[in-house]
């Protein structure tokens, strides 16, 4: 088996090969994410840009070849289809490791494996179960890489000590998930050559000045971390490409970080999420139109005196790809220029938040979006109207008073492409139609918190490729007729669906609920 597998792995490219064997420094089953792979690849210069294409391009394309050798597996996709994250076959795992081992790529410590490590490592993998006991008294001096999957407190102090001690100060990769640590190690910010940091799932909430040292990082990755504040000094770093600092709440509420003056000196970067306006300041929403190179973009706590800098800024973004907007409060309406997105011919990911004074007019002339997020939005208009002729909607999501109207009608012939749509939260809707040969390509619909939907859609039996209805939190009245009425309509409307749902969903206990 090894011999034949080593075939498939002596056919690739030599870059192919090292973005292979990677691979091998994630946990066993471990779930990879596509974005942090890609980074990461370019971090290490596995990646040499092609004219005509960016780095993040290239990449992507790697990741692809991979794909289509089956030399790595879809884990899970987004609702557009784009694949989220990769596992490798166990198999090909052991054969990327005796490669990795015999070309002296990287090394591995777990609790199978704590053996003293040799002199010379360049990249250091260090999992669950790993003993201090396997570093001895090793310098780590030719350390290039360093990636942490475990939250031992003796380990990490290891390393930290090791950076203080110009013992490993050529590093150009450190990732940790769930590192032990409340502060932000300003041993960190002595490695000069640091290209990538990540410390995702830590306690850290403050970044020290020092870290205008890193004068080459790339990506600064301090996502669910308590960080609201970033210094000044992050605006020396003009190698940054990806700058990705939130957290999530448990009440599901998303903070990111205040927006600082002169954001336009990062004129490389190609991700910024997710960035706070400050009230009664519009110059930091100005400074974001000048970061032409943005690919992905967000910005939280929006209020009506940002409008006119923020729309005047997003045109002149005509590389982004994912734009996320949200208001200050539910009721700081944005006066929302669609007409304004006419630039954007890229973007395909669009999520807003927040009161939309006029209608969806306009939106129509994003050709390429994929993906369509709407939450308090209260529009009075049917939205449907402004988006049955988008070609590639995949995603569709109406959420919290995203529309007050009492019915949404899906016309004949449109949504062709749409697979995933979901209705939640809007308080008024009593009625949702489905006209012939509309939602051709739908797969799953869920509704949630429509209490005044008593009645399946009307049409839900004509697109014949839904595979999953879900019903979570919605009137006895459907509910109830759908599980025990044989003999009524909502019942008979939902029995060509394999797959459905009925149940209850809370933040504290999840779903609890029962297929039919």
């Amino acid at each position: 088996m090894q011999a034949i597998l080593s075939l498939s792995f002596n056919d690739l490219p030599c870059h192919l090969k090292h973005c292979f064997m990677y691979l091998s420094l994630f946990p066993e089953d471990y779930s990879i994410k596509r974005h942090v792979l890609i980074r990461l690849w370019i971090a290490e210069g596995f990646i040499e840009e092609i004219e005509g294409r960016t780095l993040e391009e290239v990449a992507n394309g790697c990741f692809n070849e991979l794909l289509n050798r089956s030399l790595v597996q879809v884990n899970d996709r987004y609702s557009d289809g784009r694949v989220q994250s990769c596992r490798v076959h166990d198999i090909l795992r052991e054969t990327m490791l005796l490669k990795s081992k015999d070309q002296g790529f990287a090394a591995i410590t777990n609790k199978e494996n704590n053996k003293r490590l040799p002199e010379r490592v360049r990249r250091l993998s260090v999992h669950a179960g790993t003993n201090i006991d396997a570093f001895g008294d090793n310098q780590l001096s030719q350390l290039r890489s360093l990636l942490l999957f475990t939250e031992e407190k003796d380990v990490w102090n290891k390393f930290m000590s090791s950076f203080s001690d110009q013992g490993s100060r050529l590093v150009k990769v450190l990732a940790s998930t769930c590192a032990p640590t409340t502060t932000f190690p300003q041993s960190i910010t002595k490695l000069y050559h640091l290209r990538y940091l990540c410390l995702r799932d830590t306690a850290v909430s403050s970044i020290p000045p020092s870290i205008a040292n890193l004068r080459h990082l790339e990506t600064l990755d301090l996502k669910r971390t308590l960080v609201r504040e970033q210094p000044n000094e992050v605006l020396r770093l003009q190698c940054l490409r990806h700058v990705i600092v939130y957290y999530i709440r448990s009440d599901w509420i998303l903070h990111g970080f205040k927006a600082l003056k002169g954001m336009e000196s990062l004129s490389s970067l190609r991700k910024l999420s997710y960035v706070e306006a400050k009230q009664g300041e519009t110059e930091p929403m100005v400074s974001v139109g000048r970061l032409t190179q943005l690919t992905r973009l967000g910005i939280l706590k929006l209020g009506t005196e940002h409008g006119d800098a923020l729309f005047s800024s997003i045109r002149e973004l005509k590389l982004l790809r994912s734009l996320r907007l949200a208001s200050r409060t539910e009721d700081e309406a944005l006066s929302f220029q669609f007409e304004s997105f006419s630039s954007l011919r890229l973007l395909q990911r669009l999520d807003m938040r927040g009161p939309v004074e006029k209608s969806l007019e306009g939106i129509q002339n994003l050709t390429n979006l994929s993906t369509l997020y709407l939450s308090g939005c209260r529009l009075q208009v049917d939205p449907l109207e402004s988006l049955q002729d988008l070609p590639n909607l995949v995603s569709l999501c109406f959420d919290e008073r995203a529309y007050d109207g009492e019915s949404l009608c899906f016309k004949a012939g449109s949504f062709l492409m749409l697979r995933d749509l979901r209705i939640s939260r809007l308080e008024n809707l009593r009625r949702v139609a489905v006209e012939d040969k509309a939602l051709s390509h739908l797969e799953d619909m869920f509704l949630m918190n429509c209490k005044l939907l008593k009645e399946i859609p009307s049409g839900i039996e004509r697109p014949r490729n839904l595979q999953e209805l879900q019903l979570i939190n919605m009137a006895a009245e459907l509910t109830t007729t759908v599980y025990h009425g044989s003999q009524h309509d909502n019942y008979s409307k939902v029995m060509h669906i394999p797959h459905v749902f009925i149940g209850q969903w809370n933040i504290e206990t999840g779903h609890d609920g029962y297929w039919l």
